[in-house]
């Protein structure tokens, strides 16, 4: 995408074609981490566009404050999964693993298993890590963002976040060699 102020830009003075550029940038992105917080494909492909629609009806509001545009697109995400999960009162149950699962491993259906049976593991495993944790996880590996910009969305510093992540893991692979070994 060219420079992305530019785009936002000519999307706030109500170009079509800026926001579907933005549209096409992320959506991916923000669906992943979606699912990857809720569980639910089905719910997750509705809740994605919910935070399209919201960012369309109200990016003539949008402010750089030193944060990507992308951050303001995942805060609207995180506010429409609190939401949801206060109202259902769900855990999320099983992740869409499609999402994750490249065109290689659909060819090869014991590898696909596999992966499916390390997604759920890893899904479980994350359940018992804190908040902040399974958010940096969230950010960095589902939305695919740098460290610095899970800093700025999340309003922590980059060593924070390194911390976080660092922490994460361990905690996950103590608990997922405990399920497999223990």
């Amino acid at each position: 995408m060219q420079d992305e102020e530019k785009v936002v830009q000519r999307a706030q003075q109500n170009d079509p074609n800026a926001f579907a550029e933005l549209y096409d940038e992320y959506f991916d992105k923000i669906y992943r981490y979606i699912v990857l917080k809720i569980g639910d494909r089905e719910e997750a492909e509705d809740m994605t566009q919910q935070v399209f629609l919201k960012a369309h009806q109200s990016i003539s509001s949008f402010k750089w404050k030193g944060v990507p545009f992308s951050a303001w697109l995942y805060r609207i995400a995180h506010n429409l999964i609190v939401d949801y999960l206060r109202k259902s009162k769900k855990r999320p149950e099983t992740l869409a693993d499609e999402t994750i699962i490249t065109e290689n491993s659909r060819k090869n259906p014991e590898q696909l298993v596999e992966k499916r049976m390390d997604i759920e593991q890893v899904m479980e495993a994350a359940r018992h890590l804190t908040e902040a944790q399974r958010e940096v996880i969230s950010l960095r590996f589902a939305g695919e963002m740098p460290i610095a910009q899970v800093a700025k969305i999340m309003g922590k510093s980059q060593g924070a976040i390194k911390a976080l992540q660092h922490s994460a893991i361990i905690s996950l692979r103590k608990m997922l060699i405990a399920e497999n070994y223990g």
